[in-house]
């Protein structure tokens, strides 16, 4: 018999804004049946109200805890007093930033408690800081499940901070192939490179734009369209300018990027850091060949020399060599960008949606009274 009050899952989020991550968590919430979870979205610090807009279901309630920089307890207190209201049967934290909470979730009675890797922070993109390992490990008891979003990730997850296997799981993000194709004709769009991506060191477009200036000296026509915002677009722009190749260069944020994927000739990744990142998922279903950093969960989406070519972090001129090498070659970049597309088309956002919604009902049946499960609960 189908309960009237699914259980509730809460989701606390740093900030609550355009990411990979966000946009990840948003389609899963569409994707999720409304009779099986009901959801919360806490951010921490911030919510764009233009990036809630994509989430279809109108029943997610957001909260915003206005946590300022800094230890923040007042945000704990805040969290604690939220969650004895919500009564969540899950605490689902992503990331470090988020993951001190756990403690929180705990002291609120909360049942189920889970932390997500997507990633690592920008000061410490090998996850070799002494400090945050001990803190990932002194929280690990926290939670019932310490998932990761790519194999070297989860890997590392394992090894090195010391998650048990039993509590350990590898979800792959996803891509709404039905949305994301390719634009039939690019014909008259010229040699268009781009990129998404939060404007962050991290992110490093600032070495694609020391590419660009090397390619304008060898490709005829070509331009750079960078897709996002964030706290280095002052310096993105500066940078350019200095480089000679502002007039070859636009830089745009906005929520809807197929539009701009559609008429790109050429995806670019060339940051320093990634979990799996969702903007290659999404350029991959576009069917784009793809030049990548050689980081984090990367290489489990783009198979080097077949859909796409990986190159070191941080080296404009590898970058331009492989940019450079499509734009060239064109029977080269069909054959990768079908290749693409066809990888992409085995990680549809459904079965993302799918693979969580297993993890939530695996640890409710094994955390949850019988009569707050969900039906058809399977067992880890």
């Amino acid at each position: 018999m189908q309960t009237t009050n699914p259980p509730l899952i809460v989701h606390l989020i740093y900030r609550y804004a355009l990411g990979g991550m966000e946009v990840q968590l948003t389609e899963r919430l569409n994707r999720i049946p409304e009779e099986r979870y009901r959801h919360t979205v806490v951010s921490l610090a911030g919510t764009d109200r233009e990036f809630v807009k994509r989430l279809k279901r109108c029943d997610v309630a957001i909260y915003d805890l206005g946590k300022q920089p800094g230890l923040g307890l007042a945000a704990h207190v805040k969290l604690w007093r939220l969650l004895r209201h919500l009564r969540p049967a899950v605490l689902h934290t992503y990331n470090l930033s988020a993951m001190e909470y756990g403690v929180t979730a705990l002291a609120a009675g909360v049942p189920v408690r889970i932390n997500g890797a997507h990633g690592r922070e920008a000061e410490d993109l090998q996850g070799e800081r002494t400090r945050h390992r001990l803190l990932r490990r002194c929280l690990v008891p926290f939670y019932d499940c310490c998932y990761a979003n790519s194999r070297a990730m989860e890997a590392w997850n394992r090894e090195c901070v010391g998650v048990p296997a039993g509590r350990s799981r590898f979800l792959p993000n996803g891509v709404d192939t039905d949305r994301f194709m390719p634009r039939p004709d690019r014909g008259g769009a010229g040699a268009v490179v781009g990129t998404v991506g939060r404007l962050d060191p991290v992110k490093d477009q600032a070495t694609l734009i020391d590419a660009l200036a090397l390619l304008q000296q060898r490709v005829a026509a070509v331009r750079l369209i960078i897709v996002g915002g964030g706290p280095c677009l002052r310096e993105l722009r500066l940078r350019a300018q200095r480089r000679g190749v502002a007039h070859l260069c636009s830089i745009v944020s906005r929520a809807d990027v197929l539009p701009l994927l559609q008429q790109m000739t050429v995806f670019v990744l060339p940051s320093l850091a990634e979990g799996t990142p969702g903007a290659v998922l999404e350029a991959m279903a576009c069917g784009l060949p793809i030049v990548a950093s050689r980081v984090g969960g990367v290489p489990e989406l783009v198979e080097d020399g077949v859909s796409g070519t990986l190159v070191g972090p941080g080296n404009a001129q590898a970058l331009a060599s492989a940019i450079e090498r499509y734009l060239c070659t064109p029977w080269l970049a069909r054959q990768h960008a079908w290749a693409a597309r066809q990888a992409a088309e085995e990680r549809s956002m459904q079965a993302s949606a799918d693979a969580y919604l297993a993890m939530y009902d695996a640890l409710c049946a094994r955390k949850l009274r019988a009569e707050r499960m969900v039906p058809q609960c399977v067992e880890l």
